[in-house]
């Protein structure tokens, strides 16, 4: 790869982010506001066995450098499965069989596991993003070619980055999820003012009798997280998917969360809930990761089906925590219609793709307005019901 203004740059495949070198690699992603491109998430999910070529993930990261200099990167991985994606897109994998073409093996660019807008190709700021992204995007192409993948997607882009792989034929396919934004909140008492009277009332009333039940529950971040919490969350994690059986989504080992205190204890929020009556074991706990002005709900469990247990420690309590730390947005992970009525707005995100069989990317290109126009309409169905009272102005 050598552009025309006698910059030359050198392209580098890698099948585990350990050959690249963390400072190189974090000088790229630290910027950004997503902690899920940073080397320590990725390396852990490798290094954990979460996500590995025997669980159907092969990583092929691309590097590209100018000298000894890393200047760009993209975290891809060839699938021979959908697992761990969280866009759903057994349809499409469904109608490449009906058309008589394979839908696997391909390639993803994403953080596996973890459905949270902000993927895009890591830069340098001092690199012509437009050209340097075309590049890359032909680097892929031609990797996909000679390794017979039958597509290439990115999945929940960032907002900002999508533009520049649509123009190299990738098309967008929306995906709701839920956000909740700060409007300038001095605590949650003026989060709650928001809502209508009922819905408000309702809230109250859940916290209440949460605690007098004799359950509180706290926020610990940073070095104030215990580590003994950190394989008490794997069980957590553990029997909360395995109450779905085959239908879980348990794809991270015991080892993912116990390397969580390396490089990545600073980004961790945990909300413990306790009996008064035994403060040492905790009843439920939640796992969030923050970064910035954002905060991340990611997995969640409980000893006691006890209730309004996970409203109070997913969503109340993180909530009191972003307002006081001044957090600007708050993605509470996927599903839900219930989030709506706790003040998280329904939004859509975007992932990017492209068929390399011409008969599948044109039955993507003639179908995907469509499918995009009717998710619009139930994200525009759910925020129309929102129990926020109307402005005035």
């Amino acid at each position: 790869m050598s552009s025309g203004d006698s910059t030359s740059y050198r392209v580098a495949w890698h099948d585990q982010i350990a050959d690249v070198d963390s400072r190189a690699w974090n000088r790229l992603a630290r910027p950004l506001a997503t902690p899920f491109l940073e080397w320590e998430w990725l390396h852990n999910l490798e290094a954990s066995g979460s996500i590995a070529p025997p669980n159907g993930w092969l990583p092929q990261h691309l590097t590209v450098w100018q000298g000894d200099r890393l200047v760009a990167a993209a975290p891809l991985y060839i699938k021979s499965h959908s697992e761990g994606e969280f866009v759903f897109d057994h349809p499409w994998a469904e109608v490449a069989y009906r058309q008589g073409l394979p839908y696997y093996p391909k390639l993803v660019g994403m953080t596996p596991v973890t459905p949270v807008p902000g993927y895009r190709f890591l830069m340098e700021a001092d690199q012509p993003a437009p050209e340097l992204t075309r590049r890359m995007l032909a680097t892929i192409a031609n990797r996909a070619e000679r390794l017979n993948l039958a597509g290439c997607s990115f999945l929940f882009v960032d907002p900002d980055w999508a533009a520049l792989p649509q123009a190299a034929g990738y098309y967008p396919w929306k995906h709701s999820g839920y956000l909740w934004r700060n409007a300038g909140y001095t605590d949650f008492d003026a989060f709650l003012a928001r809502f209508k009277s009922g819905q408000r009332r309702n809230i109250r009333r859940e916290r209440e009798r949460l605690r007098s039940s004799g359950i509180t529950v706290e926020a610990l971040a940073g070095d104030h997280l215990p580590l003994a919490y950190l394989d008490q969350m794997y069980r957590f994690y553990s029997h909360t998917n395995d109450q779905f059986g085959p239908w879980g989504c348990r794809y991270l080992t015991e080892a993912f969360f116990r390397q969580l205190h390396n490089g990545l204890r600073h980004r961790l929020l945990f909300t413990v809930a306790r009996r008064e009556s035994d403060r040492d074991l905790p009843v439920a706990m939640a796992m969030l990761v923050h970064k910035g002005e954002s905060l991340f709900g990611r997995y969640w469990g409980t000893r006691n089906e006890l209730p309004f247990l996970h409203f109070e420690t997913c969503y109340y309590r993180p909530l009191e925590w972003a307002i006081a730390q001044g957090i600007q947005t708050f993605d509470p992970g996927l599903g839900g219609a219930h989030k709506a009525r706790r003040g998280f707005e329904a939004h859509a995100s975007v992932s990017l793709h492209r068929f390399f069989a011409p008969r599948m990317q044109q039955i993507l290109a003639a179908n995907i307005e469509r499918i995009n126009r009717l998710e619009q309409q139930q994200i525009d169905a759910v925020n129309q019901d929102l129990p926020f009272r109307r402005r005035t102005h």
